[in-house]
């Protein structure tokens, strides 16, 4: 309202207990039923999905339609029947999270899905890639608005290879495992959208900008709207400038997002941060490329169809070159320095981009974890993380947005959680010890977590590329809660998944360790 009022922008610092009050992840309770064949093919689902969202109208309804679209884009489902209750209480609004939705819908379907192949006999995995939502289907995403055609799937790779890693065909079940200490197996699998895009323009907001400018010297500076969270966005949209104009990645400066100067960008969510932003950037660079074949036509005196870009890295320098006359060519550098020279033209381009569909960033999890049945903690021994984000621009960032996914699932699956009383007045306070997120000691060790990357291409990114954060989240928990039935025998239907609520599983399913 502020920076409405004063037309300038305006910085907004909270405190921890000032962030919990500003609004939570929606709380969701969701009732859901499968039907299938004996032989495991899905036939429909039936959702009753009711959500709290807290003392104000924020997002509700865009809430209940993603949630949907969640549930039909997971598998395939001939039959569905949905109803989605957005509840008013005295709470601290409800609003976006990691996911928006995602991670409550997806704990719900894999863990049905564990049961469902159990009762049939099936085995999980195998379940899971006869139904899932794949190459050539129509991908819903997040609703009846935000639709693609599946155009890339790694889902078989990322299944197959985690299955390997974490010794899935050695799994025993629960009622193989005794002692105090027991572990088990679990997997899920899950996916967000690579962006909000959609066929029609306007159904949707997903619009991205950018600029990039060639200097004298041969740098590139890129200005974008996009904003990095720590996922290494920035330095991909950077890469992809460089991989597109043939020059070294320490040529490209990358102006980040200030809202008083730079281009226009919607709004960070959806995964959107490298095909969507990126993409205005890959786009932009495009426009940059043929503008530097045209302007160096000139100077050589050559047509622009007989010149392209290549990367000298003796001279550290993106060169203009003939290929069929080896002497014709210029650096980037003295081309930029001729036109600057000349007053003649900046070489530059401003695009605008706004993505016509929003491809499925696929994830998987394997888990194994060990359950303590005297105190009840559930401590992870090992993990596999999978993603299929199309090209890999940034392998470490991406590798690190799977780390980050894991540390964040584990919390939603055995720490977090919030706690208000009947006034609805915050208990969880915004201290660490009020409100418990995994620390060293309770976050997989790096060590113990092996990540890898399906081989995939998606034709409608920059250079193959898809989204990968909010993906990496999404089936967290319920590979832990899969984990977690798998030693003891005893599922959850409710996260997180505390010590306290292990013990009294284990005291109502009368076994003899739990509290002895």
């Amino acid at each position: 309202a502020l920076a409405l009022k004063a037309g300038r922008p305006v910085k907004l610092s909270m405190t921890r207990e000032e962030d919990f009050l500003e609004h939570t992840r929606y709380w969701t309770q969701i009732h859901l039923r499968l039907a299938a064949k004996k032989d495991g093919t899905l036939l429909g689902a039936e959702m009753e999905l009711v959500t709290d969202i807290g003392a104000h109208n924020i997002q509700p309804y865009s809430f209940l339609g993603v949630c949907i679209g969640w549930l039909v884009s997971m598998y395939k489902l001939p039959n569905v029947r949905y109803k989605g209750i957005a509840v008013y209480t005295n709470k601290t609004p409800s609003c976006a999270m990691q996911g928006f939705g995602n991670p409550q819908v997806t704990f719900a379907v894999e863990s049905l899905m564990d049961e469902l192949a159990e009762r049939l006999g099936v085995d999980p995995v195998e379940l899971r890639l006869r139904n899932y939502v794949g190459l050539g289907d129509t991908f819903w995403g997040q609703g009846p608005l935000v639709r693609s055609i599946v155009r890339s799937d790694g889902v078989s790779q990322l299944l197959e290879r985690g299955k390997e890693i974490i010794g899935w065909d050695r799994r025993e079940p629960p009622e193989a495992k005794a002692g105090r200490y027991r572990r088990g197996i679990g997997m899920a699998r899950g996916f967000h959208t690579s962006s909000a895009g959609a066929p029609q323009p306007g159904d949707v907001i997903d619009f991205s900008g950018a600029m990039v400018k060639v200097n004298k010297d041969g740098s590139i500076d890129v200005v974008t709207a996009v904003m990095d969270h720590g996922g290494g966005t920035l330095e991909a949209i950077a890469k992809l400038v460089a991989e597109a104009l043939c020059v070294p990645l320490d040529k490209v400066n990358v102006v980040p997002a200030g809202t008083a100067t730079t281009v226009y960008d919607c709004v960070t969510h959806a995964t959107r941060g490298v095909y969507a932003g990126g993409g205005a950037a890959y786009k932009a660079a495009q426009e940059v490329r043929q503008e530097l074949l045209e302007t160096a036509a000139r100077y050589l005196n050559v047509m622009p169809d007989a010149l392209d870009l290549k990367l000298d890295e003796e001279r550290g320098q993106g060169v203009v070159y003939a290929p069929a006359i080896p002497d014709r060519q210029m650096t980037i550098e003295e081309l930029a320095t001729r036109c600057w020279m000349e007053s003649w033209k900046t070489i530059a381009a401003v695009v605008s981009y706004r993505p016509t569909n929003c491809p499925p960033a696929y994830v998987s999890v394997f888990v194994e974890v060990e359950v303590d049945t005297w105190t009840g903690r559930v401590r992870t021994v090992r993990a596999a993380m999978g993603s299929d984000c199309g090209t890999v621009i940034n392998p470490d960032m991406a590798a690190g947005q799977l780390e980050g996914g894991l540390s964040k699932g584990v919390g939603f699956a055995l720490y977090e959680d919030n706690r208000w009383d009947k006034d609805g007045h915050v208990l969880s306070r915004g201290y660490l010890i009020d409100a418990k997120i995994p620390g060293v000691d309770e976050s997989p060790l790096l060590k113990d977590l092996i990540t890898y990357f399906a081989e995939t291409y998606e034709p409608t990114g920059p250079f193959g590329a898809k989204g990968i954060g909010e993906a990496a989240t999404n089936p967290v928990a319920a590979a832990y809660a899969n984990a977690v039935y798998n030693a003891i025998g005893v599922r959850f239907y409710e996260l997180p998944i505390t010590p306290e609520k292990v013990l009294a599983a284990l005291k109502r399913q009368g076994s003899e360790e739990g509290g002895s």
